[in-house]
């Protein structure tokens, strides 16, 4: 018993630092711009995993040949899903964003099947079409116009995008890195797809900047816990629950988000936004039904 209750602090905790992460992000726009966000954020947790690793003697070496797929798990997360995430941010409110993002989950069965030829049951499809449903529900008003630009909405698709190509390569890593030896050499090569956009456009205005504790706090917070702790925490629980029961605990973010979001940033939460969160989180759990029958 104490052990499920390891597992599940551990599970919610990670999700209350993700969704933490989409205000964070906004605090951290009070002074900077996404790339110095990006940067500043792998900076701090590649520097701080690698340390713990080392304290604890658990860094896994990373072998010559398994170079190639760290350099592109790189290129998807943090590259891809940070550039989608963080540039979509600027444009979409924290609430809209958890959501789109909560929905990684639907289309990781899709992924397997396109990649792995994994069967693909009619209830995730359903849960698809279901979650769509709310996620339009939120970005579109009662007059049909959108609640934010579709640029904005689009870079967070991007980021979800980025996240199922991240889990298909993550299988091509082998079984005997640990999971915090990946995050760590992800960060750490993800640093120099941002080091040369950050030192193109960021940096020449790094003087101009009007640099607030507020905006610096966030990112060393988006650092150490949505980036380190979080992972941690979730492949802590991940490993003895499962991948399927611990992608469920992911459907907790935008209902964390678009509270925090409203306590702290004074998002305004409407009765369709909250039936479009509802909508989304059942969908989920719908595409989480056993069907034993007609699977394609």
């Amino acid at each position: 018993m104490s052990e499920r209750f390891k597992v599940l602090g551990s599970m919610v905790l990670s999700m209350i630092c993700w969704a933490f992460s989409f205000v964070w992000i906004k605090q951290a726009f009070l002074s900077f711009n996404p790339l110095t966000i990006v940067l500043g954020r792998l900076v701090i947790s590649a520097g701080l995993l690698y340390i713990i690793l080392k304290l604890l003697k658990q860094l896994k070496p990373m072998q010559k040949a398994d170079f190639k797929w760290f350099v592109l798990l790189a290129f998807f997360e943090p590259f891809l899903y940070f550039m989608g995430e963080s540039f979509g941010l600027e444009l979409v409110s924290s609430t809209v964003g958890a959501v789109i993002v909560s929905t990684i989950p639907l289309f990781a069965p899709i992924t397997d099947k396109l990649f792995f030829k994994s069967r693909v049951s009619w209830s995730n499809i359903l849960g698809i079409f279901v979650s769509f449903a709310g996620v339009l529900l939120l970005i579109f008003k009662e007059d049909f116009t959108l609640t934010a630009p579709i640029k904005g909405i689009l870079l967070v698709f991007l980021a979800v995008i980025a996240a199922l190509g991240y889990s298909v390569v993550l299988k091509k890593i082998p079984k005997g890195y640990n999971a915090v030896s990946i995050i760590t050499y992800q960060n750490a090569i993800g640093i120099f797809f941002f080091l040369p956009l950050f030192l193109t456009y960021d940096y020449p205005n790094l003087g101009d900047i009007d640099i607030k504790t507020e905006a610096v706090v966030a990112v060393i917070f988006l650092a150490v816990f949505a980036s380190s702790l979080a992972f941690i925490f979730f492949t802590y629980g991940m490993r003895i629950i499962g991948i399927t029961k611990a992608n469920v605990f992911v459907n907790m973010i935008p209902v964390f988000t678009a509270v925090i979001a409203w306590w702290v940033l004074d998002e305004v939460l409407t009765l369709q936004m909250l039936i479009g969160i509802c909508i989304v989180i059942s969908g989920v759990f719908v595409s989480q039904i056993k069907v034993r029958r007609r699977e394609f």
